[in-house]
């Protein structure tokens, strides 16, 4: 039986959903980005299971060295912005907020724009 106090090699302590989360989080917190976009595979375990842990974000473990990780993240921005700012906003975020959060190392965050929106004037919705 593994012995949780010192994990064999190759165990990981926390998951890629684990990760994610903070990722999201840190994404959705940024001004400017309305939402994250999703895979139609992801929009299915939703469907079917509930809220999935890591919308709009992949997380890759690097398997040669110890506590990196990869992410990718996916947002869908407002109209109006400069979107290479935001872009820029969202890396610093999700990489100061994963490693603050979980110990891990951010060795990069790769951000794929997949939308822009307007913004809703409040004005016209009354």
């Amino acid at each position: 039986m593994p012995d949780p106090l010192n994990p064999t090699k190759g165990d990981r302590s926390m998951t890629q959903g684990f990760v994610a989360q903070y990722a999201v989080e840190a994404a959705l917190g940024t001004p400017g980005v309305y939402d994250l976009d999703t895979t139609p595979l992801v929009s299915l375990k939703e469907t079917l299971v509930g809220e999935h842990e890591g919308k709009g974000v992949l997380v890759y473990f690097n398997d040669a060295k110890e506590n990196l990780v990869n992410i990718t993240v996916f947002p869908i921005l407002y109209y109006g912005n400069v979107l290479p700012e935001i872009a820029w906003n969202i890396q610093e975020r999700v990489k100061n907020d994963v490693e603050k959060y979980t110990g891990l190392m951010v060795e990069s965050v790769n951000v794929h724009v997949k939308g822009v929106v307007a913004r809703e004037d409040p004005a016209k919705q009354k």
